[in-house]
């Protein structure tokens, strides 16, 4: 068995960044064609801030100034714009407006973009994680629980969106802006553009420094977030028990607790990403305070003129920009690729109970199941069943008895592959059951539990679960061989009525009958039945025992019970003690006499 942990799975802190960035873009590749578009109409960012500051050089160097017009706006525009002081200052201020739409709209094309297929992409990835994480095998969920498995699903996918439209294409761009800015203000002047990039060196050593420092802050912050997270779920789940015992404080007292180990992770997270912003603010204020001096010195000199040097400052600001905006992609990535890790994590864990390729089709079973030296344990070293071997002919109605804790709803599991066996092996009609497709085995079985799970929608719809296709009349038919047409034809809106979380708005004997009626429907030629009246007074119970005996009728059973009355009708009856299986069939007159296995 798989004794896999997620929570350590990944790389360690600081390391296989740009493994997970290529993964998270393989996740990406269906949606190439629109990236490369929100790519694209990013990189217009770019030109449109490097014109940003021209409307302010024109009005100051040719309206305020003597400077000549750019050549191209001279030979291109009317000499109403060009010829006189009031003109040219027009044209800045019109500049101005036509820079800023331009800008306007690269934002909101861009913010279109993003959303659209960020969203887009991020469902796809969820619904992956949720039909991984529902064909996982219940030895993982009984180890995880479902709580982290939700995080991971709801939270952590987000890393996917986070990392290629918030971090891969934005980093590109940034650096893309940043060369271009250097290009530019080393063509206005190559001894301020020096000065400006000489600060580079000192931003790459602090991102470096603070890098997987943020990376291991980030990973304490989701895994104790996960933490937090469960509280609440387990407790609403449980909650007539924590009222029952009036622990309401007690659990509430747990959750803040969680959260305040949450908040102090996150403060230490902040603390030092704030640390990196200082640093990189810091540095970037010394290169600029330098080339304010030099430039200013370069004007005092008459080799700059005051709105070149206006220019290349904006330009300046719009270099330390980028800089400024890869280190801060760089800190926040930290908290997506931990948040990759995890979900990844998730995605990679192996299936305990695998379907083969090349499994057998199986349309429908006839019934006959043997179990041939069966052994198996949730822990190596410790079987709950040793060396089980048992032949059930088809149609048998086999009642299985044992303590709590013997071992008999892992006995049916493993009937149904929920669990592997550890030794020996199942068959089904003569076939191994790990020689079936999964899907096609798992249909010849119709389950009624000790507990009914219902879903929170209609009851036409949970009575058709098993069998999506099911018209109107087949669901009511089944309802009718559950006993259960007649209350439902007394609830409000009958078929139609929604029985609220795990279906709390009907009692139990209530809840057992739809769950009866699913099995009618689903005729399935296996039937297991978990402690099937366990819940519910007598009155009920002989009412459903009625409708039982009508479901098991040409059906192979697997009954559970603790009330023996309940397997008086069995035709084998299996007992589980201390992990070894004994079984005895009943005569013809219904008393059970002992027989070989």
């Amino acid at each position: 068995m798989n004794r896999h942990d997620t929570s350590q799975s990944g790389s360690g802190p600081g390391g296989g960044d740009f493994a997970l960035v290529r993964r998270l873009l393989r996740e990406a590749r269906p949606y190439t064609g629109g990236l490369v578009v929100f790519f694209l109409v990013s990189l217009l960012a770019a030109p449109v801030a490097l014109l940003t500051p021209v409307p302010l050089k024109i009005a100051v160097d040719s309206g305020l100034g003597d400077t000549p017009l750019p050549g191209v706006l001279a030979r291109w525009l009317p000499s109403g714009l060009t010829g006189g002081v009031g003109g040219i200052l027009l044209l800045s201020a019109l500049l101005l407006v036509v820079v800023t739409v331009v800008r306007q709209a690269q934002w909101v094309t861009s913010a279109l973009l993003r959303t659209v297929l960020g969203e887009r992409m991020l469902l796809d990835f969820r619904a992956k994680l949720f039909r991984h994480v529902q064909r996982l095998s219940f030895s993982f969920h009984d180890r995880k629980g479902s709580a982290d498995s939700t995080y991971r699903i709801q939270w952590d996918a987000m890393s996917l969106q986070s990392v290629t439209i918030d971090g891969v294409i934005p980093f590109i761009a940034s650096i893309l802006t940043l060369v271009a800015m250097v290009v530019v203000t080393f063509s206005l002047n190559w001894q301020l553009g020096l000065v400006a990039v000489a600060v580079a060196p000192a931003l790459v050593g602090t991102t470096q420094y603070f890098r997987p420092r943020l990376r291991l802050r980030a990973k304490e912050q989701k895994e104790l977030e996960s933490s937090a997270f469960s509280v609440i779920p387990e407790t609403l789940g449980a909650l007539r028990v924590v009222k029952a015992f009036g622990q309401e404080d007690r659990e509430q007292g747990r959750f803040v607790g969680e959260s305040r180990a949450t908040l102090r992770a996150k403060i230490r997270y902040t603390v030092t990403e704030c640390g990196m912003g200082v640093m990189v603010g810091l540095t970037t204020a010394i290169g600029t305070a330098a080339v304010l001096y030099v430039g200013a010195r370069q004007v005092v000199e008459g080799r700059l003129t005051l709105g070149e040097l206006l220019l290349v400052m904006s330009y300046i600001g719009q270099l330390y920009g980028p800089l400024k905006s890869i280190g801060k992609k760089v800190a926040a990535m930290q908290v997506h690729l931990a948040s990759a890790e995890r979900a990844f994590a998730l995605l990679d864990e192996p299936m305990d109970v695998p379907d083969s390729p090349d499994g057998r089709p199986l349309e429908r079973a006839r019934g006959e199941v043997a179990f041939e030296q069966v052994s198996f344990g949730y822990e190596e070293g410790h079987d709950i069943i040793s060396d089980a071997s048992v032949h059930v002919p088809a149609g048998t109605r086999v009642g299985l008895a044992g303590r709590t804790g013997a071992g008999k709803t892992t006995f049916v599991s493993l009937l149904m592959r929920f669990y592997d066996v550890n030794r020996g092996k199942i068959l089904l009609d003569g076939v191994d059951l790990r020689d079936y497709r999964l899907g096609d085995l798992r249909r010849q079985f119709s389950i009624v539990l000790q507990d009914p799970v219902l879903f929170s929608t209609t009851i036409a719809e949970n009575i058709a679960y098993g069998r999506a296709d099911a018209s109107e009349e087949d669901i009511i038919a089944a309802a009718r061989a559950a006993d259960a047409h007649d209350f439902i034809q007394t609830l409000p809106e009958a078929y139609e009525t929604r029985v609220g979380e795990r279906g709390m708005r009907l009692s139990g004997g209530e809840r057992q009958r739809i769950s009866l009626a699913r099995a009618f429907l689903t005729d399935a030629p296996i039937l297991v039945m978990d402690e099937p009246t366990s819940s519910v007074d007598t009155k009920t119970e002989e009412s459903i025992m009625e409708a039982m005996d009508r479901l098991m009728k040409g059906r192979t059973t697997f009954m559970i019970a603790h009330r023996l009355s309940t397997l008086e009708n069995c035709d084998l009856h299996l007992r589980l003690k201390d992990g070894r299986l004994t079984a005895r069939w009943a005569d013809e007159t219904g008393a059970v006499a002992a027989s070989p296995i």
